[in-house]
């Protein structure tokens, strides 16, 4: 294979709010901490063990508007992209480092509004009365029964 490829696809929390720097041009570039998680089962303690990785986000121009005034921190996002690394001269006169995603496609998954409002709905009690759609496997064989297709 003689091309290459550098895409990324994060789906995490927002760690901090959407910082947008303008230009005098007119464009603009807004930079967010994402946070993507792993949990896994400790074979030594048998304990939940969660590893949080953050990735330093960048989104341009238009998109970095509508970030800005649709995301805050917590909401969750999907985030696709390219990384890229980019290297500074610090204050203290050390070379410094830092790869980020430069978004090219995203996807706002939850906000804030919808969390508190799905919060509420869970510890606002159903009433029983309710007539119950069923769900499981019976609804699925019923399907599959009515299916004519060989295999």
């Amino acid at each position: 294979m003689s091309g290459t490829l550098n895409k990324v696809m994060l789906i995490g929390h927002l760690g901090d709010e959407v910082k947008v720097h303008y230009f005098e041009g007119g464009g603009c570039v807004g930079r967010f901490p994402l946070a993507t998680n792993e949990t896994y089962t400790s074979r030594q303690t048998g304990e939940k063990v969660t590893n949080t990785d953050w990735h330093n986000i960048v989104v341009r121009n238009k998109a970095a508007e509508i970030c800005e005034k649709y995301l805050s921190k917590g909401d969750k996002v999907y985030v696709e992209g390219r990384l890229k690394n980019r290297q500074w001269q610090g204050e203290d006169g050390n070379t410094r480092y830092t790869t980020e995603v430069h978004v090219q496609d995203f996807t706002f998954l939850s906000t804030k509004s919808e969390s508190m409002a799905n919060a509420q709905q869970v510890t606002t009690p159903t009433p029983q009365n309710e007539p119950t759609k069923p769900s499981g496997p019976e609804s699925v064989e019923e399907v599959e029964q009515d299916d004519d297709l060989p295999f």
